[in-house]
């Protein structure tokens, strides 16, 4: 396996599958099966999920609500997102705890990284809930920020395009895929991998992003096989 430890980061988004909102029962099977096949070869893995498929803080903000509140509505839609996803893989039998940047002790452990590496070294999958904790943080940056704690090998980040491109692909047919890039490539064309803060934070720690198509079956498996699978972005 090309690496021994991953965190994974899904948006909410996702989630929806075909929906325009809410929870695609159907997605989060196939994603479950795909997790599965990884934890299977013995490949340790964290989750970080967003919430933009039941409620974004941004847009709450632009609609007039307070920004703080808004984000932490938001927090807790990581948290419903990861319940769910836990159900699901529990249903494929996998081990898996969900831990939370926000005290809810009656349905999730709270954050401690002690015990987060020894739930994966364990085997089991731990799901990171709630952000950072904090409002005017993306789940972007608490997926940079729980890699970097939790001494994983890479980001995978889960889409729906095959990688970065040198424009959106799915409106430009002309649009270039990038195999390979550097964090100053990203930053010098305006690419759009993740946030400014999660992404600096990535760099300074020289975590390698992997940007791949999360919605093609067995692309999961593969990438951590070491099959050159999306976009790999690095020094």
């Amino acid at each position: 396996m090309q690496y021994k430890r991953i965190l994974l980061k899904l948006s909410g988004e996702a989630l929806m599958g075909e929906r325009q909102y809410g929870i695609d029962p159907q997605r989060l099977k196939e994603y479950a099966k795909e997790i599965k096949e990884v934890v299977d070869k013995g490949i340790e893995l964290a989750i970080v999920i967003g919430g933009g498929n039941i409620f974004r803080g941004v847009a709450g903000a632009s609609n007039g609500m307070d920004r703080v509140q808004g984000d932490h509505m938001g927090m807790l839609a990581t948290c419903i997102n990861g319940l769910a996803l836990q159900s699901a893989l529990e249903d494929e039998g996998i081990y898996t705890r969900l831990q939370t940047a926000i005290e809810i002790k009656e349905m999730a452990e709270p954050y401690i990284k002690r015990r987060a590496n020894r739930h994966l070294e364990k085997g089991r999958v731990v799901i990171f809930g709630a952000g950072t904790g904090n409002p005017y943080f993306t789940t972007d940056t608490a997926a940079v920020l729980r890699a970097i704690e939790v001494n994983a090998d890479a980001i995978l980040k889960g889409t729906r395009v095959d990688g970065i491109y040198n424009a959106d692909p799915e409106k430009d047919k002309n649009a270039i895929k990038f195999d390979t890039i550097t964090y100053k490539d990203v930053l010098n064309k305006g690419l759009k991998v993740m946030d400014m803060t999660a992404f600096t934070l990535s760099e300074e720690n020289k975590l390698p992003i992997i940007v791949f198509d999360m919605n093609k079956k067995g692309n999961l498996l593969k990438l951590v096989s070491g099959e050159p699978i999306g976009t790999i972005v690095n020094q």
